[in-house]
């Protein structure tokens, strides 16, 4: 919950802004300031407070505890300039809340964190548990100070500028500081060592009816521990639907701090265990739930089923196992839209913040390349290798890697989802995030032109064959579809754009309008409107998108307008 507080007119005005916009997420706080900021730092995990800095770090002077457990604190000025992070930066959430008010009112986030402001990501917002000297470590990392990175299992790390990068067994790593990504008990934290914590493990559990918690808790710590794994490196209980509601496992749940996960009897009855048993397969319907419930969704068995054991000699009531599930690398299919900065989305930059390798063409590599965190991995090449980058950025995620594939406009649109998806199973995680296309930015300069219906048609032959093409084209005339078209015309292909307008000429009027949009949204762009009669192909290049008004569409004071519907064009018809 995030609490809100101001004191003037104007505060309050944006106050409500923040409320209408999170409307699920915010309480308001009234009356005196220092009593509502009093009761909102005991109650919320964040606030925002719409006053002076100063008053506010008067205020909660007395009520700071530890950066681990005080809530994030946001500071706005009177005039809704600056949003800024006063407190609890990482561990608060309050950096992220600065820029997501910023983006609410207009306001320049204020974030004096040192790794946020260089760009390295913070060892404690990665998501994990973490032991260990953060603070000397993360020092190192900013002053580029030799980092050894020990990772024992392969895990989607955001990029780190680390000096060197092992996988299992890379104890020979050098370096005076290490970053140790394992899911095993460390001893000892060493001077100058971070160790994380990922969630690869998972432990199935089964209990009989009425388990007592301690004991089915008492036997997850207990075979933890003897196999030398970390209690913080549990992602999940798993067991079968039919102990969903069983309270021993579901407080165990609970106080562990991880959901609880169950499995139809069905799904637990296929999968192939070392140690089936009759006995649940007569009470719940499968031969297995600990070891089953472990290994349905695949992994490593580490630790075979295991007994609790009761002081009072009765027969145990708690079963577990524990699996290592590898963790699954990270594509995201990022859409960079048609060249302005302005149009790449905000979730398209936290993608590439977040990759550790990024895969695309050079030239747009070159578009975002300061957007990318210190330690991000390049690999870059020229025209022509779509399928190659594409088999790249799915290898690298398959090695565990988050990895960012780039394209222009809209990734999945004549670009770079459609081959990478191609190559990609179900062992990896798949994110696709949109992208403006150059159609929708052309449109949005031409005017109006995509109102009604619409096509996009590629007139480049090198992927399909022309006489699919034609066909396409065809179909849209006939059905007086408005039409863009993509590649229109390249030094050696030259005759496909004239040849497509004649087959649109066979339904239209020579005075269609035709809007011509080159660079969209670049420094360069231009743009003109014209008629399907007048339009010279030769002025246009594959830089270039054309649109093709259907009989509806209209030049009014200079832009380009498809009506939503065709009783518009009846009646400007009647009016004439």
């Amino acid at each position: 919950m995030i609490g809100l507080i101001s004191a003037t007119a104007a505060g309050a005005a944006a106050r409500d802004r923040l409320a209408a916009a999170w409307p699920d997420r915010v309480r308001v706080y009234d009356g005196p300031v220092g009593d509502a900021v009093r009761r909102a730092f005991a109650e919320c995990e964040q606030l925002v407070c719409l006053l002076a800095t100063g008053a506010v770090v008067r205020l909660i002077a007395p009520l700071l505890g530890d950066k681990a457990t005080d809530p994030g604190v946001v500071c706005v000025d009177e005039s809704g300039r600056f949003a800024v992070s006063l407190v609890g930066g990482h561990g608060g959430g309050a950096n992220e809340l600065a820029r997501e008010v910023g983006e609410l009112l207009g306001a320049e986030p204020v974030v004096t964190t040192a790794t946020d402001a260089v760009g390295v990501p913070g060892l404690d917002t990665l998501g994990f548990p973490v032991e260990g000297d953060v603070a000397a470590v993360s020092r190192a990392l900013l002053d580029g100070e030799p980092v050894a990175l020990q990772a024992e299992l392969a895990w989607p790390l955001p990029p780190l500028p680390v000096a060197t990068e092992g996988a299992e067994g890379a104890e020979g790593a050098e370096g005076p500081y290490t970053i140790r990504l394992t899911d095993r008990l460390v001893e000892r934290v060493a001077e100058r060592e971070v160790v994380l914590r990922p969630p690869s493990l998972v432990v199935g559990v089964g209990a009989s009816k009425g388990a007592p918690v301690d004991e089915v808790l008492g036997l997850i710590e207990s075979t933890l521990g003897a196999a030398g794994l970390s209690l913080k490196s549990v992602a999940e209980l798993a067991t079968v639907d039919a102990k969903a509601d069983e309270p021993g496992i579901v407080e165990a749940a609970e106080r562990l701090g991880v959901p609880l996960v169950t499995h139809s009897a069905e799904q637990l009855a296929g999968v192939e265990v070392p140690n089936p048993s009759d006995a649940p397969l007569a009470a719940v319907g499968t031969p297995s739930v600990a070891e089953a419930a472990a290994l349905v969704r695949g992994g490593e068995l580490l630790v075979p089923k295991r007994k609790s054991e009761r002081a009072d000699g009765q027969p145990a009531m708690a079963t577990c196992a524990v699996v290592r599930r590898p963790g699954r690398g990270r594509l995201a299919v990022v859409g960079l839209g048609p060249g302005a900065r302005d149009l790449l989305t905000p979730r398209a930059k936290a993608e590439l913040r977040r990759a550790s390798v990024l895969v695309g063409l050079d030239q747009y590599v070159d578009q975002i390349r300061d957007l990318l965190r210190p330690g991000t991995r390049v690999l870059e090449s020229g025209l022509g290798a779509e399928e190659e980058r594409a088999r790249t950025a799915v290898e690298e995620a398959r090695k565990g890697q988050a990895v960012a594939l780039i394209g222009s406009g809209d990734a999945g649109v004549y670009a770079m989802a459609s081959p990478a998806l191609a190559e990609a199973s179900d062992d990896i995680e798949v994110i696709g995030v949109p992208g403006v296309t150059a159609a929708l930015a052309a449109a949005a300069i031409l005017g109006a032109p995509l109102g009604h219906d619409h096509v996009s048609i590629s007139l480049s032959d090198l992927h399909t064959p022309w006489e699919v093409i034609e066909r396409r084209v065809r179909a849209a005339a006939e059905a007086d579809i408005v039409v863009t078209f993509y590649n229109p015309r390249s030094r050696g292909r030259d005759w496909q754009l004239p040849k497509a307008l004649a087959i649109l000429a066979e339904h239209r009027k020579p005075t269609t309008p035709v809007g011509v949009v080159r660079n969209a949204s670049r420094p360069d762009e231009s743009s003109r409107l014209t008629t399907l009669g007048a339009l010279d192909p030769a002025t246009v290049d594959m830089m270039t998108v054309v649109t093709v008004g259907n009989t509806a569409t209209r030049d009014i004071a200079g832009r380009m307008v498809t009506p939503r519907g065709y009783r518009w064009q009846a009646s400007q018809e009647g009016a004439r």
